[in-house]
């Protein structure tokens, strides 16, 4: 191992990755802007088996985007609609059931839920979906409605963020996304996304959920307006938070996807990027158990990449994603469980059917 570092200026650092030591802010900067790609993703992967082995992770879920009407209007968006808007629309309880329906054939253990910011739905809505839901799949997990979300349905509601995620846990919430993260820094929201949640109210609803049990994953959007120093913080702020509570599950860097955006003049992350941003996750969260490459973001041949360069965790067979593919994503809404154990098993590795909370399989529910 030293010597794939010792003409890098990694040296220092994979010394205490091999001592298992946590990495500083400097540290963090100096593997956003190595040119060394190869031995990033050799640190990184040396953190992933210390972890993981050679275990690869993935789930059988639907995502369900009840609205795509949104107060928010962030500028990276192309899935958003104002109230009104031509495109928009606004899925009844009864539309969510049958569109959760199509899998009554086959197999899922996880709903993934998120929509926009509706500037009029209040909190019955929401206990609504999640307990017909829960009464039609009681064994599915509810993954539901990002810090975002939460934040908004409770002002509109008028409520606290805490009563919201209580009465939307005894109705069937199992876990948070962690989406609407974005990043951190004041300067990139102030530009892309001025209405959205704050970075402190992010992180205190995602507090106030772990605080109740309820767990979540977190994410970074990359691949546009931010800089290194930005990105480090951002990890560095979500790793301060897991020391507290011990609450993400997973995170998930967000690929930025320029297209049908106020934003489509930028070209997006490269491969290079998505690889580096992947590894850099891995080596700072080092308390966070799970690093997932978002397959629909970057691509089934970059993700076989990324389970070398740190990720243990290619989502799942997810059926009709609708928020990248506004933006352009070309790849597929869904995969089969085959294609993911072909992805997986190329790569090296050995492929684990989880649930949303990591249990294997074997243990978990779904119909």
């Amino acid at each position: 191992m030293d010597a794939v570092f010792a003409h890098t200026d990694l040296t220092d650092i994979a010394a205490k990755v091999a001592r298992g030591a946590r990495l500083s802010r400097e540290d963090g900067l100096a593997l956003m802007r190595t040119p060394h790609l190869a031995a990033l993703g050799a640190l990184a992967n040396t953190v992933r088996e210390r972890l993981h082995g050679d275990r690869t992770y993935y789930i059988i879920n639907r995502h369900l985007n009840y609205t795509n009407i949104c107060v928010n209007q962030c500028r990276f968006c192309a899935f958003s609609r104002r109230e009104g808007e031509e495109g928009g629309y606004l899925l009844s309880v009864e539309e969510c059931l049958r569109k959760a329906d199509e899998f009554r054939g086959g197999r899922v253990s996880e709903f993934h839920i998120v929509g926009g910011c509706h500037p009029n739905l209040q909190v019955d809505y929401y206990v609504s979906l999640l307990s017909a839901l829960h009464q039609h799949y009681p064994d599915v997990h509810l993954q539901a409605f990002t810090a975002v979300e939460i934040a908004h349905l409770a002002q509109v509601s008028a409520i606290t963020v805490e009563e919201c995620l209580c009465r939307l846990r005894d109705a069937g919430l199992g876990s948070l996304p962690g989406g609407g993260a974005e990043v951190f820094s004041p300067r990139v929201r102030a530009q892309l996304c001025p209405k959205k949640l704050s970075a402190d109210a992010w992180l205190d609803v995602m507090r106030t959920a772990h605080r109740l049990g309820i767990h979540s994953n977190a994410t970074l959007l990359y691949g546009h307006i931010e800089e290194p120093e930005e990105v480090v913080d951002h990890l560095l702020q979500l790793r301060e938070l897991q020391d507290e509570t011990h609450g993400f599950l997973a995170f998930i860097p967000l690929a930025f996807h320029p297209a049908n955006t106020e934003l489509e003049g930028l070209a997006g992350p490269s491969a290079w990027d998505e690889l580096r941003m992947i590894a850099v996750s891995r080596l700072l969260l080092d308390n966070v158990p799970h690093l997932k490459v978002f397959w629909i973001m970057v691509g089934l041949k970059v993700a076989q990449l990324a389970l070398g360069f740190g990720a243990d965790d290619v989502d799942g067979t997810v059926a009709e994603e609708r928020i990248t593919h506004a933006a352009g994503a070309q790849t597929p809404e869904s995969v089969t469980v085959e294609e993911i154990h072909r992805v997986i098993a190329e790569a090296g590795r050995a492929p684990v059917e989880r649930d949303t909370l990591y249990q294997p399989a074997a243990l978990a529910g779904g119909v």
